[in-house]
């Protein structure tokens, strides 16, 4: 019990030790054996990092950057670079790959594998390098989710070849990356020509470089200078020793700017170590709640041996000093085992492990002072676990414990005063934390202060669920009565049952609590029982039709409404694509329609928060509440009828080639404007009159839906003969449908198999309403109360049964029947799990209110920050289900099986007297 806790503490240390790679070995697998890795980026003006290279800003920071000032072309990396430094270029791509069971999207790379400059970036673990044309190598996670091998052909969606696998290798600090890599030359630049040759869209592919320079590595000065030419550098030098504060430009110009981390790291610190002190507290306190019934069976077993220490002149102290040397002894007997299992336990998992972490160690690394100091945890916990035991043993009289007898003791009045008074404190605190400033961690320091005081107040407790023997019938009003006779070892399990079930109810109840929010909070996408098929990668619209018709053919459409896309520039340009000839469609809005809040020069900033709050309620400040990938989309009258819209006018409007809006924010005198951007390659438009992008606008006669029918986030939608009027091309996007029946898991199966081997990334979506999460925590969390329930009830039935064996023979000897055992044994485990399991249900409710009733508070102020008068939506429910379980299921299995391990009758013995 006290050994398999260190088991897991200790294993827990070593593995994360372990796993802590040290400087050299990060360096290692992220720059090799360069000296530094150097990576362009788009600033023109230079940029500031950090010596570590994590974290960097443009020079004069990002106030005052200008992202569309990028510059004009790429600086070599020669230029920041020493003669005779050695380079080798780094590449980095993304793909789509068909294996055997469709597409895998992957990250392609291009490295010299036989320079020795990238030993450490990866390892190779069976086959060769790649060192031709048409021949690569593959990570064990690549391999694994497509089902190649080495010796396999691999072929990108779109290449003009195929490559054979000649390697599997994996990078020890991502062990779950997909990865391919292949010779310089050979992978990303051929395929980028074969998609853009079929009309598709190109690669965006990622260069960095690593460099050599040999004598004192690459310096700070030289860091710096590849930052002046807009380059971020990675250096080993500096890494390892790292210049002072004041030679980092970077930290000056946060510090002028105010722009540092808006956290204080020692407080952040300071709070962890708190709430990780709480944790361990309790989790001492429930080992200890849970050991300390097992020490008192022992000393009650051995109360004649003590008896006899007592008759022979020992006097209390050598009492009390006997049970806690045994205490003693376990705990340093449970940290020895427990520690050598944590061990063993970890070098035996060590792959397991680094497969789950993602990460190859750097070395198993044990740090003897941690374990000693988990093992100290043992020690103390076996001896306080005696403490209780010792203290009883040492108060029976010699007679007593001759005789097996037990005296009677009064009940302690001061520890329920202290209980009293600490319920009431952590109460108060959980409340004051929920409604201040202070956050969550009060409201859990409160909440682990009143689950004490509710545990010092449970010998009290246990009495007053004694009032109800009177009701019961025999059996469980014998076990119920014995086990307030007997508070030195029912409490303990109650109180550890307690323990356990607290936790459970308060994790139970809190996304219980979410969980209702959340449904309340969500939002339809269509309406129920439709469904949409959306095209994802606007370059392959070509393969858009054979996916409807996969849609078509497994699902059983009741209505199906083809829907296209405004294509602007090359139909393979993505929506917002930056590559040149592409651009983008955006509906223009009436000036006298948009809302005064955001047209502001200093947005909320130039109104009161009366003139925020009524603004909110003007109808152009309406929130969107919907989302859809597009908001312009060209289909017929079937998407209306797809959208539940049964609006006569808007079918008619569609029908005689008119557009229909469904935000009358953006249509004014029977007609919407959409504006053709095509003049900006970057894809952020050039400012024209008031800061708006220039483009062509086209003028569409329009027809306004009315305010009660919704386009569920569609806000235009466009006739096919209009946009073709208009000059404007379009290409298939996807389909809108309604369901003529609930398709099976195996047709949902089929068409995401059928649309995998057509090679285009399509989503299907059908609205189902809202989804509850999976509940596996709680379930988990459930089966770990039981646990506990039944191994305190268990150890308190025990004691109890040796208790009692007395009395329970002299039933036999008077002719009870064999089963009064049986059902005592079970009626005495049932009785302390519900004690228990009522208690704890009563202490979890606590923290989840302080959390909830904290969240609303944070949820209200962020509402009046908006200026918004939403209600505040966040409820504080009971999961009566859970909560039902708990208190029925839990100490009725507990009594069932005490009851079945119970042996029906015993050895008859004249009963003692005198």
């Amino acid at each position: 019990m006290i050994a398999l806790p260190i088991v897991g503490v200790s294993a827990v240390d070593l593995t994360w030790r372990s796993s802590e790679l040290s400087v050299e070995q990060t360096l290692s697998r992220q720059i090799g054996a360069a000296d530094a890795k150097l990576t362009d980026t788009s600033y023109d003006a230079g940029l500031y990092q950090n010596p570590t290279g994590d974290r960097y800003e443009p020079v004069g920071g990002y106030r005052d950057y200008d992202p569309s000032k990028a510059k004009p072309e790429d600086v070599p990396v020669t230029a920041v670079l020493p003669q005779g430094a050695q380079v080798v270029q780094d590449s980095h791509g993304s793909a789509k790959v068909r294996t055997t069971h469709g597409l895998l999207v992957t990250e392609l790379r291009e490295v010299d594998t036989a320079s020795p400059l990238v030993e450490g970036l990866f390892t190779l673990k069976r086959g060769r390098l790649p060192s031709a044309a048409g021949e690569v190598m593959a990570t064990d996670t690549f391999l694994k989710e497509s089902g190649f091998f080495v010796g396999s052909e691999l072929t990108p969606r779109g290449a003009a070849r195929s490559y054979r696998i000649v390697g599997a290798y994996e990078l020890p600090s991502a062990l779950d990356r997909t990865q391919v890599i292949a010779p310089p030359g050979t992978l990303l630049g051929p395929l980028d020509r074969a998609l853009t040759g079929a009309g598709g869209q190109g690669l965006s592919v990622d260069d960095s470089f690593l460099v050599k320079v040999g004598g004192d590595g690459f310096t700070w000065n030289m860091v710096r200078a590849a930052n002046a030419k807009g380059m971020l550098a990675v250096s080993r030098t500096v890494k390892l020793h790292p210049p002072a504060d004041s030679e980092v430009p970077l930290y000056a110009q946060q510090r002028a700017e105010n722009s540092g981390d808006d956290y204080n790291g020692a407080s952040t610190k300071a709070v962890e170590l708190a709430v990780l002190a709480t944790v361990v507290g309790l989790a001492l306190l429930e080992v200890c709640l849970l050991a300390g019934p097992a020490f008192a069976v022992g000393a009650r077993r051995s109360a004649r041996q003590l008896g006899l220490v007592g008759a022979n002149g020992g006097d209390r102290r050598h009492i009390r000093a006997i049970v806690l040397s045994g205490g003693l002894v376990l705990g340093a007997a449970s940290a020895v085992v427990g520690t050598a299992l944590g061990v063993a336990l970890t070098l035996g998992l060590r792959p397991v492990l680094e497969e789950y972490l993602g990460l190859r160690w750097g070395g198993f690394e044990v740090r003897p002072l941690e374990l000693l100091a988990v093992a100290l945890v043992a020690v103390l916990t076996g001896l306080l676990a005696a403490v209780v035991p010792a203290v009883t043993a040492s108060r029976q009289t010699v007679l007593a414990s001759l005789t097996g007898r037990r005296g009677v003791r009064r009940a302690n009045r001061i520890l329920p005063l202290i209980g009293l008074v600490a319920v009431a404190a952590g109460a108060a605190l959980a409340l004051y934390g929920a409604v201040s400033d202070m956050g969550t961690v009060v409201v859990a320091g409160g909440s682990a202060l009143a689950e004490l005081g509710v545990v010092a107040l449970t010998p009290t407790l246990v009495g007053l669920f004694g009032r109800a023997g009177r009701w019961l019938p025999l059996s469980p009003r014998l076990a119920l009565r014995d086990a307030v006779r007997n508070r030195g070892r029912t409490a303990p399990a109650v109180a550890a049952v307690l323990a356990a079930v607290a936790g459970t109810v308060a994790v139970a109840t809190y996304q219980h609590s979410t969980e209702l929010q959340a449904r309340h909070e969500y939002v339809a996408s269509l309406p129920a029982g439709a469904g949409m098929l959306t095209n994802t990668e606007d370059d392959r619209y070509k393969d858009v039709p054979a996916a409807r018709q996969a849609l078509a053919k497994e699902f059983s459409l009741a209505v199906r409404a083809d829907v296209d896309r405004v294509v602007v520039g090359k139909p393979s340009c993505g929506s917002y694509s930056t590559e040149p000839g592409c651009g983008r469609l955006e509906i223009v809005t009436p000036p006298e329609n948009r809302c005064p809040l955001y047209e502001s020069k200093n947005g909320m900033s130039d109104f009161t928060m009366d003139q925020v709050r009524a603004l909110r309620r003007d109808w152009r400040c309406k929130e969107r509440q919907f989302m859809q990938p597009r908001d312009t989309v060209v289909a017929d009258e079937k998407l209306l009828a797809v959208l539940g819209v049964n609006d006569p006018g808007a079918v008619a409007a569609l029908r005689s080639g008119q557009a229909v809006s469904f935000d009358r924010r953006n249509s004014q005198a029977g007609k919407i404007t959409l504006r053709v951007i095509t003049d900006d390659a970057r894809g952020s438009g050039t400012p024209g009159p008031g800061g708006e992008p220039k483009g062509v606008d086209k003028v569409f006669p329009a027809y306004q839906a009315p305010d009660t029918v919704t386009g569920y986030g569609i806000e235009v939608v466009l006739p096919p003969g209009a946009v073709k009027a208009a000059g404007m091309g379009t290409a298939p996007f996807g389909t809108y449908f309604t369901l003529a029946d609930k398709p099976t898991s195996a047709q949902r199966q089929a068409l995401t198999g059928a649309i995998d081997r057509i090679g285009v990334d399509a989503l299907v979506k059908i609205e189902e309403g809202y989804q509850g999460r999976d509940s596996l925590e709680i379930l988990a969390l459930t089966i770990f109360a039981g646990l506990v329930t039944i191994g305190a009830a268990g150890i308190a039935t025990g004691l109890a049964q040796a208790d009692a064996e007395a009395d329970l023979k002299t039933l036999a000897a008077v002719g009870a029947p064999p089963r009064v055992r049986r059902t005592l044994s079970g009626f005495q485990c049932g009785v302390v799990a519900l004690m228990g399991v009522a208690l704890g249900t009563a202490a979890g409710l606590l923290p989840a209110a302080g959390l909830r009733l904290t969240e609303r508070r944070a949820l209200a102020g962020l509402i009046a920050h908006s200026g918004s008068d939403q209600a505040v939506y966040a409820p504080f429910a009971v999961p009566w289900a859970t909560l039902g379980g708990l208190l029925i299921l839990v100490p009725l299995g507990a009594a069932v099986l005490a009851a079945l391990v119970t042996k029906s009758s015993g050895a008859l013995a004249r009963r003692a007297t005198g």
